[in-house]
């Protein structure tokens, strides 16, 4: 084959995975960033990327995986040197067989608790979490996109999961006390506006 022939072959494969994944690599970067111009730019970074690495990915089997990789290494590195923190919940839809807590909460859309829980827990759970949870990587998968072995893949999923739990348990907390302060406060407002629980009575002019 001519090196014409090759780069063309190149440019056929890595067409072939911008159709194929862009969508959700899109995706991924931008409950990450929250920003649509940053996870445009972002995303096009990956596959200018992947296109200059592809001779890097032994098996083309993997090449989603390796999409991934490429794509949270510039999100992790974007959002460490700009400082972007922010975190928008998942509101799609997953095929995955069996949901669990995690994904059937993200599916609930609790996108007040649930964003402040994600938005503090360490932005590479957060990451493990979209990955597996949202983009249903598997778990080999998921260690391949982080670079990782599949044991260490798992235990940051599972540190991942119970960050989540106890943030979302926390959040929950904080928004009912919030919501009994409220309550609270519009009762005494009320109480306050009725002439019938101040003591006196101004329909009569008689005081009790």
């Amino acid at each position: 084959m001519s090196v014409a022939s090759e780069g063309s072959a190149d440019r056929t494969f890595i067409e072939q995975l911008f159709v194929l994944h862009h969508g959700e690599i899109y995706a991924y970067i931008y409950r990450m960033v929250r920003d649509a111009d940053v996870a445009a730019d972002f995303a096009q970074d990956t596959f200018i990327k992947a296109y200059k690495a592809q001779e890097s990915l032994a098996d083309r089997a993997k090449a989603r995986a390796w999409l991934y990789q490429i794509a949270h290494r510039i999100v992790l590195d974007e959002m460490r040197r700009r400082r972007i923190v922010r975190f928008l919940p998942w509101t799609g839809e997953s095929h995955g067989a069996a949901p669990s807590a995690e994904h059937l909460a993200m599916e609930m859309r609790l996108s007040g608790p649930l964003a402040r829980a994600l938005a503090r827990i360490p932005e590479r759970q957060r990451a493990a979490l979209l990955l597996a949870e949202v983009n249903d990587l598997t778990g080999l998968e998921l260690a391949e996109a982080l670079a990782i072995s599949h044991v260490a893949a798992r235990a940051l999923l599972t540190r991942a999961r119970e960050s989540l739990r106890v943030a979302l348990a926390d959040e929950k907390s904080q928004e009912k006390d919030r919501e009994a302060a409220i309550d609270t406060s519009f009762s005494e407002h009320a109480r306050i506006a009725d002439p019938r629980q101040r003591g006196d009575d101004t329909t009569t002019g008689t005081p009790r």
